[in-house]
């Protein structure tokens, strides 16, 4: 099994999405887009495809939900520190996101949510390699002990 993640997305707006992904810098992938849904590189193994609803529908017998009302979904992305986790959010605000809900911060993790303008919901977030490895109870026990 190769390692490849598509996260397929809805939208009401494909091209005010174009406009929000390519600004955050997300690499757009021309051969497989088109009017009704765009594909975005979000890492060499991660895409990212963002669909008009009705296309979406196409592809499943299930209701396709509406982001800016339902939740079906939260994409997590990692970040290396803890200032490009806000150095992030700010490139969301800018390009026509909006954050949601307040920063979390647990000491072995710090996270900020973010939709972007069709109501997709996300969060990037830090994690100290060492929890990733324990675990976050252990760690913080560690952390304990040190104090």
């Amino acid at each position: 099994m190769q390692d490849v993640i598509f996260i397929s997305l809805p939208t009401n707006d494909v091209e005010k999405a174009t406009r929000f992904y390519t600004d955050l810098g997300w690499k757009f992938n021309p051969q497989m887009s088109d009017e009704r849904g765009v594909c975005f590189s979000v890492t060499d193994t991660v895409y990212l495809m963002i669909m008009d609803r009705e296309f979406m529908a196409t592809f499943t017998t299930k209701k396709i939900v509406d982001p800016s009302e339902t939740l079906q979904t939260q994409v997590a992305i990692s970040a290396d520190t803890r200032e490009e986790v806000d150095a992030f959010i700010e490139k969301v605000m800018a390009a026509g996101g909006a954050e949601s809900g307040e920063a979390q911060d647990y000491d072995f993790m710090y996270t900020r949510d973010f939709e972007d303008p069709a109501g997709n919901h996300f969060a990037i977030q830090w994690m100290a390699p060492e929890a990733i490895a324990l675990g976050p109870e252990e760690y913080m026990a560690q952390q304990a002990g040190k104090a």
